[in-house]
């Protein structure tokens, strides 16, 4: 498993200029925070600590309620994200079919748990509620595709298709 730190992550000269860009208009108005961190993550990809530091300073915010403010909402990461997004169901039905040992072989297999990123940074990894296909259960999405009945004997053959591309 990826160690997820995001307070030593080294960002492309170019990010952080997009990211300086971004702010400009909203300079010293605290007010804009969450339309900046919207965009901010949208140029990097995720919120990591040199860029929650620019915008605090860019807006006059304290940095602690930067923090607050990424790590209450589940929209805003501090950690970078895979090339392509596995989503598990854990609703209820594709929980008592199988969901928790699809996670078991993830976590084995890739090395990669809920909220984590692949060491490779190709797989980003999520536990969801549901996602309206209970009776194909478990369930599991990577990217725009959805899979059904899918059992860890499976696993390693949907997932190789992508790490291909």
């Amino acid at each position: 498993m990826s160690n997820g730190c995001a307070c030593h992550t080294q960002l492309e000269p170019e990010q952080l200029n997009e990211v300086g860009r971004i702010m400009e208009p909203y300079r010293g108005q605290p007010g804009s925070l969450i339309q900046v961190l919207h965009k901010a993550q949208n140029a990097v990809g995720y919120l990591p600590r040199e860029v929650q530091v620019m915008v605090s300073e860019g807006l006059n915010v304290p940095l602690t309620r930067v923090y607050g403010v990424v790590s209450f909402y589940s929209f805003f990461t501090t950690k970078p994200k895979g090339k392509h997004k596995i989503c598990v169901c854990a609703g209820t039905a594709c929980y008592v079919r199988g969901a928790n040992q699809l996670l078991n072989q993830l976590e084995k297999d890739y090395h990669i748990g809920p909220g984590d990123t692949s060491d490779d940074g190709q797989f980003s990894l999520d536990v969801v509620r549901c996602v309206g296909a209970c009776g194909l259960g478990p369930v599991m999405t990577v990217d725009d595709d959805v899979y059904g009945r899918v059992h860890t004997d499976k696993l390693s053959s949907i997932l190789e298709k992508y790490a291909k591309e």
